[in-house]
């Protein structure tokens, strides 16, 4: 009898405990949640002007160069499948597109002519990027949850990858070169990872998100700190030396599809399925212009700066590509092109140069505009 008394009085403790650590976790919760409502009040007290007025201070701005000034120079055929993904080389000449036909094909721009073909072992391809430095390498990954690197001197007819990297646990949706040793990639099971390519090891996992990671892009003047958006909504910064999200910025109210950093490094814009673009500071840990109308109903798939970063170029799924003004109040376009695709605009990026835009889409297309 008194056995059985001390086991139940034993249940009664850890059931009183559990429900002290509910109690506990909710007010936490709680708290955490007031907290954030108080740093948004700060947030929205500074916030007392508009990127318009704040530019308009020093006098009035240059227009914009616009259609019919920027149009298309090039268009690449060649994929029989619905384009995914592209990227610039660094010679600002060369690109490479990745398409659901199982091919990778490395382009000139400007001849048009195809310097390479890469047949995929999975046609399932989302992302694919070129090496900047030397342009050797090539990357690309999708539904097989695998990162190939392709070195296009040693096989340009090959199939084999130089090196499969293998270890997520989600397809792979993008994947960027810090250099000829190093790449990030980051996946639908809601990680980064940083990869050594010659020895195809793990550097580094980044953990945080609470959904697939859609996207990341590298700082351009500081190769420690690179940028993604996710389908929880959140953009996150990380710093590759210690590992950790140093910051975290909310707002959209639908997935991040895409991200991209400002030129000068400090600040970041997002494409999300809310249809809005949106540009975040880092050094004011916050939003500080959104780009948007009400004649938009449909999400960004990619976006991208200008050289300068005056424009802001987005992608979208009615088939359509708008540019931007980052210094505009947010809801004049400052151009979009004519009839640029017949199919969803999947992927889009300036070169490094900043002369040329190239778009991929569904249609199976790319397109050169300067």
């Amino acid at each position: 009898f008194f056995f059985l008394k001390s086991i139940a009085s034993q249940q009664d403790g850890t059931m009183a405990s559990e429900e002290e650590l509910e109690v506990r976790i909710e007010e936490a919760k709680n708290e955490v949640a007031r907290l954030k409502d108080e740093i948004k009040q700060a947030r929205t007290k500074t916030m007392d002007k508009t990127m318009a007025d704040v530019a308009g201070l020093k006098g009035g701005l240059k227009e914009v160069r616009k259609p019919p000034s920027v149009k298309l120079r090039r268009t690449l055929k060649g994929h029989f499948g619905k384009v995914y993904a592209m990227g610039w080389a660094g010679d600002s000449q060369s690109l490479v597109s990745a398409s659901q036909d199982g091919k990778l094909i490395v382009w000139n721009a400007q001849t048009t002519n195809k310097l390479n073909a890469v047949p995929l072992r999975s046609s399932w391809v989302m992302t694919c990027a070129f090496e900047q430095k030397k342009g050797n390498l090539v990357a690309c990954g999708g539904l097989d949850n695998l990162c190939s690197v392709y070195n296009l001197n040693q096989q340009p007819q090959q199939s084999k990858a130089m090196k499969e990297l293998a270890a997520h646990d989600g397809y792979l949706s993008c994947c960027r070169f810090i250099d000829e040793t190093r790449i990030l990639t980051s996946s639908g099971d809601s990680s980064l990872i940083l990869w050594d390519i010659t020895s195809g090891e793990v550097l580094k996992t980044f953990l945080g998100h609470k959904g697939d990671v859609m996207s990341l892009a590298i700082n351009p003047t500081d190769s420690n700190v690179f940028v993604s958006g996710s389908v929880d909504r959140e953009a996150k910064i990380w710093d590759i030396r210690s590992g950790k999200c140093v910051q975290t910025h909310d707002g959209h109210e639908s997935d991040i599809n895409s991200v991209q950093f400002f030129p000068d490094g400090n600040a970041f814009g997002t494409g999300s399925d809310d249809s809005t673009c949106r540009l975040f500071d880092m050094r004011c840990y916050g939003e500080v212009n959104r780009f948007w109308n009400d004649s938009i109903m449909c999400g960004i798939t990619s976006v991208d700066f200008s050289k300068s970063g005056r424009l802001l170029i987005a992608g979208y799924d009615d088939y359509n590509v708008i540019a931007w003004d980052t210094l505009s109040s947010g809801k004049q376009q400052a151009f979009r092109l004519n009839q640029p695709h017949e199919n969803r605009v999947s992927c889009l990026s300036v070169n490094p140069k900043g002369d040329a835009l190239c778009t991929g889409s569904w249609d199976a297309l790319l397109k050169i505009w300067a």
